[in-house]
């Protein structure tokens, strides 16, 4: 069997995963977990990013012997790099609040025409127009994000992979590379942005050990990792947000489109994600974090019991930490002291029709139809969202893998070393040869009122 390990970052904790390919087989181990904390710092919310790559060394430590290492995380966060190749200062997390009110002379519609992404206050774009009058900034010679900076210790090569550096806002959408006139627009300096690598590239050398580009945006990795037949189907990537969408041969640049808030993202292989942010699981998340609770099982369990009310979760409201319960019975009109179970039955209930919501837009502004909505992602373990998600789709839900980040990016490192051939669609083949995916069908008159 040859191994490869996958270095999957997401916004609570890390991982490294071992991914063995033999025969007609996958085999997945996890060698090493990391918590993921954030830290405010002078009232400016931080990555750890020295406690994320210490974790990563640790982790392919413990690996052991590899044919090569790939990268995934989150997407528009970076650091900063001096002349000499040092970081200037931890990454501010996406979630602070710095970007709050920022404003660019490029008007909306010029913008989705060149980029083609959905309009999200905490873009890179608008990340680097909050910190151009910073002091880092002006001595900064280099920007990478996450993923690449990581492979930028472990092998001293600087680049951009292609997948993530499509969610800047400073990609255009058409030619894969970046703007020049939208750089000079916002008064960017070119040099500060790497080159553009593609995935399964090689991008340099780990004591001897090859580091691949995979798609290092972690949703471009989990659409791999979709265990699809054929092309007619809608994902859901879900995890503390929800990825909603298609997966396209090129971009959809209408303005029914760039109003309906649709992004399109770099994918693997020339393709285009087009999909949307919805908030996922994430308000769920800090509300059992306020509650001291972990056992999501009882809970949604209990929840299953109550009556649907649904919210806007999409609300801008819902991204900032701390408070999320009280904010979700306010938006629910429910009183303060609403039950765990009520509150988690709101937020379920709200992301099911959110997931419909964006399935149904997708497929309208695009063209084309879809007979099945896969979810992947740690959202496939929620049966209570899987149902209701199908419920309100009207359309079977494919739950699983729940690894598909991970194995989308073994899969790619595969490819490279050439232990499996072939285009998406084989990639695919092999993991509905390999994972377990659990079907449900919607209920047709089972459906809440309030998911129509």
């Amino acid at each position: 069997m040859t191994s490869f390990a996958a270095v999957d970052l997401g916004a609570s904790s890390g991982r490294v995963m071992v991914g063995r390919f033999g025969a007609g087989t996958i085999e997945l181990t996890e060698t090493h977990r990391f918590a993921n904390e954030p830290v405010r710092v002078g009232g400016t919310l931080h990555w750890d990013i020295l406690g994320l790559y210490r974790g990563v060394l640790e982790g392919l430590r413990k690996a052991g012997p590899v044919a090569s290492i790939g990268i995934d995380s989150w997407a528009v966060d970076y650091g900063l790099l001096d002349a000499s190749g040092a970081l200037l200062g931890n990454p501010v997390h996406y979630r602070d609040g710095r970007t709050d009110g920022v404003r660019l002379d490029l008007g909306d519609e010029q913008l989705y025409e060149i980029t083609g992404l959905q309009k999200l206050p905490f873009n890179t774009i608008y990340q680097l127009a909050a910190a151009r009058t910073t002091p880092q900034f002006e001595l900064a010679q280099q920007m990478l994000l996450i993923p690449d900076l990581l492979a930028y210790w472990l092998t001293g090569e600087i680049g951009a992979e292609y997948t993530n550096a499509s969610t800047t806002g400073l990609l255009d959408v058409r030619t894969r590379d970046w703007s020049a006139p939208l750089l000079a627009e916002l008064g960017l300096r070119p040099s500060l942005l790497p080159p553009v690598r593609l995935p399964g590239s090689v991008t340099g050398h780990f004591g001897g050990t090859p580091v691949v580009a995979v798609g290092s945006h972690d949703t471009a990795s989990a659409v791999v990792g979709v265990p699809a037949a054929g092309e007619q189907f809608a994902y859901i990537s879900c995890g503390t947000w929800s990825l909603v969408g298609l997966e396209l041969p090129d971009p959809v640049l209408s303005a029914e489109s760039r109003a309906a808030n649709f992004t399109n993202e770099g994918g693997v292989d020339g393709t285009i994600r087009y999909l949307r942010n919805v908030m996922g699981l994430w308000p769920l998340q800090e509300c059992m974090r306020e509650w001291g609770t972990t056992d999501i099982t009882e809970l949604l369990r209990a929840a299953s019991r109550e009556k649907p009310v649904v919210i806007d979760l999409d609300d801008p409201g819902f991204i900032p930490p701390g408070g999320m319960a009280q904010r979700v019975a306010k938006a629910a009109g429910l009183p303060p002291d609403a039950s765990p179970a009520v509150l988690t039955r709101c937020i379920v209930d709200s992301l099911a029709l959110a997931h419909h919501k964006a399935v149904e837009q997708a497929q309208q502004l695009s063209g084309r139809h879809v007979d099945a909505v896969h979810i992947v992602g740690g959202g496939a373990r929620n049966e209570l969202l899987c149902q209701l998600t199908a419920d309100a789709c009207g359309l079977p839900v494919l739950a699983g893998p729940v690894e598909a980040t991970a194995l989308g990016n073994l899969l790619i490192q595969a490819r490279v070393a050439g232990v499996i051939e072939g285009d998406l669609a084989a990639l695919r083949s092999v993991l509905r040869e390999t994972q377990r995916v659990v079907r449900y069908e919607p209920r047709g008159a089972a459906v809440p009122e309030l998911l129509r």
